[in-house]
């Protein structure tokens, strides 16, 4: 006989239906108002914060613009620069506008005389250099007093200047010229998420950080199709917004847009915020409170389903588990048998892989170290063929005698090599480091003399002892000068100098007039290289500073404060005692 069901069974299911539909109403009633209010919040203080940001903006370029203005008033006074443009005497004037513009951190200052010619600069690049039709010495020449222009250059960047003419006996003589440095308030704005422009009265963009903007009106620049960089960080947003309407739309993203004033000439500034940090505040306080209403209805059901599950629990738990463990079993047993035939295939993977690595680095090994002999070998044999034809043999045997010695040092780098890869000693001995130079810049004599490179020496008197391997020594050096000769290969007058000192250490300095380097830090990993394909493999430097640093020395590299590279090579100085013990 089945038993009744009681009244008390009968209403607690739908009023348990009754209690989980509210608290899902009151969940989304909750979220929905707490989302409508934060957003409404945040988005007042990013806008104030994005007018503050502004309006430091606007104080850092006035306050360049202002330190820079007086400048050219005061050096149109100047008593030298005056003295120097009626004399023409210009021999110290170069570098006394360099200490003005140290101290007042201007760009650049440049001196043009009645012509236009500059007669002194900071960029020594620019001396002779005619800027009759540029727009700081045309309206200088029209006006009494300092003005400023600005102007587009071809790579797309503003130029910001001041110009003043200089006066003698009221009649002008010439026109100082001071350039502002405002780029670098974009770079300062381009390490951060806004995208920030500034326009002139004209509603001109002449300052971004999207370079491809300057020089465009503000409409032509938001209508870009391709996202930029700054602007892709700065338009990483939604833009479903039911409530709250963006300001702008850039890409078909949603920005807010801030417009400020700067109290120059008309000037404004302008900048694009993302929603993005705000929706990320918002979304932070909302996963917390769908976190919460999400336990709340899990604890509801975990105790609503506690007694229904009490009872089934033993039985089903030992019967789950025994066949979880049996899959388990079967699951490990699988993966080990994979494991191990894919352990199989990978070491004679491995072991091969290992074989062609090791036979490609001592490829490579072998072919720059002889690159070097090779080429001037072909030289060489250029010159003697040239000697004979012109019927004088003694010069041709000289070469010849080179050649050979070539072949002999060919033969040194490739056993220098076996004993290496056969871990044997290296042949150390005592060498004066001066003939080490001499002999590595004869080896290149050929493409310096034929690329007709400057080199400027600074040798000591007195002998250099080292004790090194000396064929590796003069081996890192030839490279060091092919890679010389390859950085001044796009210069007019290529030069190098060199200097050795001798303290400490024995330390040798390569300057070059050249690019310069680009990336430090990799420059002495290997395959690293800036050459065209075929002219390199960028082992020389990897090579040479594991030479250097096996000699117990050390090979750096910088760039020099007047352009090009600096290689400098330090080795210990054998003692005379140390010498005396060697004997």
């Amino acid at each position: 006989m089945d038993k009744p069901r009681s009244p008390l069974r009968s209403w607690r299911r739908p009023l348990q239906r009754l209690a989980w539909v509210m608290v899902l109403v009151l969940a989304v009633v909750t979220v929905w108002l707490t989302n409508h209010y934060l957003t409404l919040r945040f988005t007042e203080t990013t806008r104030n914060q994005s007018e503050l940001r502004q309006a430091l903006y606007a104080g850092n370029i006035i306050s360049e613009l202002q330190r820079a203005q007086v400048v050219p008033l005061l050096l149109s006074r100047d008593p030298s620069l005056i003295g120097a443009l009626n004399t023409s005497d210009f021999l110290n004037t170069s570098q006394r506008l360099i200490e003005f513009r140290d101290e007042i951190g201007a760009k650049s200052v440049l001196m043009l005389d009645t012509s236009g010619r500059a007669v002194a600069t900071t960029d020594r690049n620019q001396l002779g250099s005619n800027h009759r039709t540029a727009p700081y010495f045309v309206e200088a020449q029209r006006s009494d007093g300092t003005v400023f222009t600005l102007h587009l250059k071809e790579n797309n960047a503003m130029e910001f200047a001041y110009s003043r003419v200089i006066r003698h006996d009221n009649q002008s003589v010439g026109v100082i010229v001071v350039e502002v440095d405002l780029a670098k308030f974009e770079r300062q704005w381009a390490g951060i998420s806004d995208a920030v422009l500034v326009t002139d009265s004209t509603g001109t963009v002449i300052l971004s950080t999207e370079p491809r903007w300057r020089g465009k009106p503000v409409s032509d620049a938001l209508a870009e199709q391709d996202a930029p960089s700054a602007i892709q960080r700065a338009l990483e947003a939604t833009t479903d917004w039911s409530f709250l309407p963006p300001d702008a739309y850039l890409f078909g993203e949603a920005v807010m847009r801030t417009d400020g004033r700067i109290p120059f000439q008309g000037w404004r500034i302008t900048s694009f915020t993302a929603y993005s940090s705000i929706r990320e505040r918002v979304n932070g306080v909302l996963a917390l409170e769908i976190m919460a209403f999400a336990l709340l209805l899990a604890g509801s059901f975990w105790w609503l389903s506690r007694k229904a599950r009490s009872d089934r629990r033993v039985a089903l738990k030992e019967s789950a588990e025994l066949r979880q463990l049996n899959l388990r079993l079967q699951r490990e047993i699988a993966e080990r048998e994979k494991a191990e035939r894919s352990l199989e295939v990978a070491e004679q993977t491995l072991a091969q892989s290992s074989k062609l690595a090791a036979l490609g680095e001592m490829s490579a090994a072998v072919s720059h170290e002889l690159n070097q002999p090779l080429a001037a070998m072909r030289t060489y044999l250029a010159g003697a063929k040239l000697l004979l034809q012109r019927k004088r043999p003694e010069e041709a045997l000289s070469s010849f005698q080179r050649i050979d010695d070539l072949i002999g040092r060919m033969g040194a780098i490739t056993r220098q090599l076996k004993s290496y890869a056969r871990k044997g000693e290296v042949a150390f001995e005592p060498f004066d480091l001066r003939d080490a130079v001499s002999v590595s810049l004869s080896m290149m004599e050929p493409q310096l003399r034929s690329r007709h490179v400057a080199i400027s020496r600074n040798l000591p008197s007195e002998p250099v002892i080292i004790r090194a391997d000396r064929l590796r020594v003069e081996q890192v050096l030839v490279n060091l000068f092919r890679n010389a000769l390859d950085a001044t290969r796009d210069v007019d007058e290529p030069a190098l100098e060199l200097i050795l000192a001798a303290g400490d250490t024995a330390t040798l300095t390569l300057r070059d007039n050249g690019h310069g380097i680009e990336d430090l830090e990799n420059l002495f990993e290997p395959f690293y290289t800036t050459k065209a394909p075929g002219d390199g493999v960028g082992l020389g430097l990897a090579i040479s500073s594991g030479i250097i640093n096996e000699l117990g020395g050390r090979l750096t590299a910088r760039n020099g404060r007047a352009g090009g590279a600096v290689f400098e090579l330090q080795l210990p100085i054998l003692r005379q005692d140390s010498a005396t013990a060697a004997e």
